[in-house]
């Protein structure tokens, strides 16, 4: 077993205990057990539950994306308040400053990140189940937990449609001038490709505000929506059809949960935000101030509120007064002070008569 098969170990054999669940699962209810469908399903069992208990940490992610869009143009404020400094106490300030805004917010940098990074040692685990397959076929043994020998061959004999077996790569297919294979794993690369494309596309084009569409994160991701395909494409030459299979399953899941939270956790002032009001209006619903919703009537109710609290507060609020320039302020002095001392008038009836 090499170094990264023995550090994968424990993942290894989770990943084989879900797998067989699935399968004598399938099997039970009469699917064939060495039937490529049946192998098919329980790689999709094992997407279900991988991605399930996932869940948390991608609602976590698709927050944390969003408050990163959302905080950027106050990013780009710091950045622009210390733009030209290079000293050493101006880059620690602004960082501190940039840290206290995540910290506020309850955002960070990485923490959209944690969903992909929980999830490759976990597809390492399936790349290296799968790969090894193969192997452990031909020397007649099975894998590190409950994928037994038996399991292992019939896994092995598996193919897709009947056509394509689980365990083969492009490459394989290529130099065995599998023509029927090399289709199939090409469509279902082009597929893998396709959902990614899909998924990063929902968050760029619905979910994001008008002020979070001028930021550098916006910027990047535009160029992360781009760049990934090329990833997949190198990956698709060289993973198991079974692996393509997860990685699309898993793509799938991702491209549906993301769905569901942009349409009924949508961004504040994004396409997404103004169609979801545009939805309860017509069902006689709307938002109210703590984003719960509640039909028309209690919103217009809190609308109303709201404003007479508003008006209130200004009334209540001490007038400003104008500010006054130094020449109408000399004339109001002077015309004060003629208004308070003795007139013309006064002095000449006061005085003695002749």
């Amino acid at each position: 077993m090499d170094f990264f098969g023995t550090i994968l170990w424990p993942l290894k054999w989770a990943v084989e205990a879900i797998l067989v669940a699935w399968h004598w699962l399938f099997t039970s209810v009469g699917l064939p057990a060495a039937g490529g469908i049946t192998w098919m399903l329980s790689l999709m069992g094992v997407v279900i539950v991988v991605r399930s208990a996932l869940i948390p940490l991608f609602v976590r992610q698709i927050k944390s994306q969003r408050a990163m869009m959302e905080l950027a143009p106050q990013i780009r404020k710091i950045q622009e308040r210390y733009k030209g400094k290079r000293d050493q106490l101006s880059r620690e300030a602004m960082s501190r400053e940039t840290m206290d805004l995540y910290k506020r917010h309850g955002s960070s940098p990485l923490s959209g990140c944690w969903p992909l990074l929980v999830q490759m040692p976990i597809f390492f685990s399936m790349y290296y189940t799968l790969s090894d397959v193969k192997l452990h076929a031909a020397a007649g043994r099975g894998g590190v937990g409950l994928l037994n020998a038996e399991l292992t061959q019939q896994f092995n004999d598996a193919k897709l449609f009947e056509i394509a077996p689980f365990h083969q790569t492009l490459g394989d297919a290529w130099a065995a001038g599998s023509t029927a294979t090399i289709i199939i794993l090409a469509v279902l690369v082009v597929l893998m490709i396709a959902s990614q494309f899909y998924t990063q596309l929902q968050i760029i084009s619905k979910n994001l505000s008008p002020e979070a569409k001028t930021g550098q994160a916006y910027q990047m991701q535009r160029i992360m929506l781009w760049v990934l395909p090329l990833g997949f494409i190198f990956s698709g030459v060289f993973f198991p059809l079974g692996l393509v299979l997860y990685w699309f399953f898993s793509n799938l899941w991702t491209m549906a949960q993301q769905f569901v939270i942009i349409r009924e956790l949508p961004t504040p002032g994004s396409e997404a935000a103004k169609a979801r009001e545009e939805r309860l209006a017509r069902r006689g619903k709307a938002l109210n101030s703590q984003g719960k919703v509640v039909p028309m009537a209690e919103y217009e109710a809190e609308q109303r509120r709201l404003l007479e609290e508003s008006e209130k507060r200004k009334a209540q609020q001490p007038k400003r007064q104008q500010p006054m320039g130094k020449q109408r302020a000399k004339k109001q002095s002077q015309r004060t002070d003629g208004s308070n001392g003795p007139s013309k008038d006064d002095g000449a009836a006061g005085a003695p008569v002749k």
